[in-house]
């Protein structure tokens, strides 16, 4: 009988973790997303300050976390390039915090990156092999953030990189886009530049997966099924739109070509991640599927869109 109770109150054990970044769209959407039997502290710039070793080992040590999923960074991509400082504060330093923090707690750590770590000269989508090369600071403090974890603490934490993330929380471009859709008369999208659109949602439950497994790897590549240019995505959105109701008339929209286009960082022309390894914990979903579902909810949500 002793054995039988101890059994069943070990199947009830409860994960916990903490979620560093909760104003972000990806924090909110591990929230929504988030499983039975997982205990989650959420931690947001008011709650803690990343960047100090003593007051994120405290939060830890007082909460005793089975993961930290890191989905806070520096992401003002052209802001980053005149303010380095601030972006290597967020995406290098306080990250090689995490990894230290993590370590001394014996908790995994999950770290969300992206494909800016990629120089876009490929013709071929980028394994998790392949070798970096950033061309922007965004870029290039991020992929530093991926190096101090790997130095400091790569028995139990993972890197997992994505692309063109947007969620029906937050700023993101499907909004944006959204929203310029019902203000203009016509748009031009940039055209020449290729990757994938990532829901967030999608993001969070392979984030939940990768939480609970085993083992795991130091690197894995997420992002939903298929290819688009920014261009792809935009039509798609107004395409999905006008059939959910969220837009009442269609208007012209233009591939233009980045150059027509100027901005303070580089993007990568062409930064489609291969996720196959990923594939075999959860299944991708083609993006405009998720395209979809991302908007059914928003024209769920108060009748309208939350800008």
């Amino acid at each position: 009988m002793l054995f039988l109770l101890f059994a069943i109150v070990s199947l009830r054990k409860i994960m916990k973790v903490i979620v560093i970044g909760k104003s972000g769209q990806l924090a909110n959407e591990l929230i929504a997303e988030l499983p039975e039997g997982v205990a989650v502290l959420s931690l947001g710039r008011n709650d803690v300050d990343i960047t100090s070793y003593n007051d994120l080992s405290v939060r830890v040590h007082q909460f005793q976390p089975n993961v930290i999923i890191n989905a806070s960074a520096y992401t003002a991509v052209d802001k980053a390039e005149s303010d380095r400082d601030a972006a290597y504060a967020l995406n290098e330093i306080a990250v090689e915090i995490m990894a230290k923090v993590a370590k001394e707690n014996n908790c995994r750590l999950l770290h969300v990156s992206t494909d800016f770590v990629f120089d876009g000269e490929s013709n071929l989508a980028y394994d998790v092999s392949s070798n970096t090369n950033p061309k922007s600071v965004y870029g290039a403090s991020k992929l530093a953030g991926e190096q101090a974890i790997k130095n400091t603490y790569p028995e139990n934490s993972a890197i997992i990189r994505t692309s063109w993330v947007y969620s029906t929380f937050g700023i993101n471009f499907v909004k944006t886009m959204l929203r310029l859709m019902k203000e203009k008369e016509q748009l031009g999208v940039v055209g020449d530049q290729i990757g994938c659109p990532t829901n967030a949602k999608g993001l969070a439950q392979f984030l939940w997966l990768l939480a609970s497994q085993t083992e795991i790897k130091q690197v894995y590549h997420w992002s939903d099924a298929g290819v688009a240019s920014w261009y792809d995505l935009a039509v798609a959105i107004q395409e999905l739109a006008l059939k959910h109701g969220l837009l009442d008339k269609k208007i012209p929209i233009s591939a233009i070509a980045s150059s027509a286009y100027p901005t303070p960082a580089k993007r990568p022309k062409f930064s489609l991640l291969n996720s196959s390894q990923s594939a075999l914990i959860s299944e991708q979903i083609h993006w405009r599927e998720q395209l979809e579902l991302c908007l059914i909810k928003l024209s769920s949500e108060n009748n309208g869109i939350r800008l």
